[in-house]
């Protein structure tokens, strides 16, 4: 049977007081509840190794990384680098990534890739757009962006990995899909996998809050949630995480 997992964005947010605010008051609430989720934090870059020793119950995730294992690369950081730094996981292909600075499938494959090789564990982040979905799109969007991890032919490309269908136009707007709208898509991803379909987590992303991630997690393909906004508020996102208990 598949676990529950509640990973925290927290994106470009918080110095490091914010931080060891934040983590004392999950380690906290976390601890108390005594779940049976599993519960990813992804902090910004410098806070990677500093988060790292304050987790508690948590594994540390990155926020992104480099395709390259090394190398001239000026501002990129390796897969190594963030093993190295005690992170167990990674979000490839978020959608700000995409639409913000031009990252294609084929870039996010080869991060998902260079993820994979360094034993790290990639949370592939698929999702269409506002009009992708109102013309009927979104399966098609969705089918591709898989589809570029899967030309790759990686061995065990689905065992030890993530996906996060978050569509676009629900992040950071206040808006949902409707659980039936999540769960439409996550069954189709899971079709997408093959063999792999029933073993692979598939989280929900798009303004996860308190006030909805239980009648979202009560669908039978949604196994936790990608929360952003929410993430950085200890108590909402506790709450969450309950709700995936």
């Amino acid at each position: 049977m598949r676990k529950t997992l509640v990973a925290a964005n927290w994106k470009m947010h918080g110095t490091k007081a914010f931080a060891e605010q934040l983590l004392a008051e999950l380690n906290s609430g976390l601890e108390s509840g005594n779940g049976s989720s599993q519960v990813v934090i992804c902090p910004p870059y410098p806070y990677l190794g500093w988060v790292a020793d304050r987790i508690g119950q948590a594994q540390l995730g990155a926020q992104n990384l480099s395709e390259q294992p090394s190398g001239a690369f000026t501002g990129e950081v390796s897969a190594e680098m963030l093993k190295d730094c005690g992170a167990r996981y990674v979000i490839v292909g978020h959608s700000e990534r995409r639409s913000l600075y031009g990252e294609s499938s084929q870039l996010v494959a080869a991060k998902f890739a260079a993820a994979k090789s360094a034993g790290l564990i990639p949370m592939l982040c698929v999702g269409e757009s506002l009009e992708q979905r109102e013309s009927g799109k979104t399966l098609e969007v969705v089918a591709e962006q898989i589809q570029a991890v899967v030309a790759l032919g990686l061995e065990d490309c689905w065992e030890s990995a993530v996906i996060a269908y978050e569509p676009v136009w629900a992040i950071g707007t206040g808006k949902t899909a409707t659980p039936e709208q999540a769960q439409e898509v996550h069954q189709f991803i899971r079709q997408q996998l093959g063999k792999d379909g029933d073993k692979v987590q598939i989280l929900y992303g798009g303004s996860v809050k308190a006030g909805n991630a239980a009648e979202l997690f009560a669908k039978p393909d949604i196994d936790g949630a990608l929360v952003g906004g929410a993430s950085l508020k200890a108590e909402e996102f506790i709450q969450i995480c309950r709700a995936a208990d």
